[in-house]
Order: C-alpha cells, then sequence, then structure tokens
C-alpha cells in the first residue's frame, strides 16, 4: 500500500511540475485533446496502462 501511495504522489508531483513550468504549452496541449477521436484516446490509455502494468509486474518480481 506504500508503494501505491509513494507512486501517486510521484504522479502529482511530475504533473504539477510540468503545469508550473510550462502553463501555456500545457493549455495548448489539452485544447489539441478535443481534436482527438475518444476512440483514439481509449486506445492511447489502454497501451499505456499496458505498458505500465508490465513495468510495475517487472519491477516487483
Amino acid at each position: 500500500m506504500k508503494e501505491l501511495i509513494i507512486a501517486f504522489g510521484l504522479f502529482l508531483f511530475v504533473e504539477g511540475i510540468l503545469y508550473a513550468l510550462f502553463p501555456s504549452k500545457m493549455r495548448n496541449m489539452l485544447k489539441k485533446l478535443e481534436l482527438i477521436k475518444d476512440s483514439q484516446l481509449r486506445t492511447g490509455g489502454l497501451v499505456f496502462a499496458l505498458i505500465g502494468f508490465v513495468i510495475i509486474y517487472y519491477a516487483k518480481n
């Protein structure tokens, strides 16, 4: 459970630092997200979730 809390904290840190350092670029990137189809976002999300799962699986073993 401790690792999950650390991972979530790291996620928030990385996201926060990106918005703090590059606010205008992050805003532009979010606007571009509206142009991407839902199916493309879903596929990309599933691919990254799978990659994350594989990394966690191998890191824990």
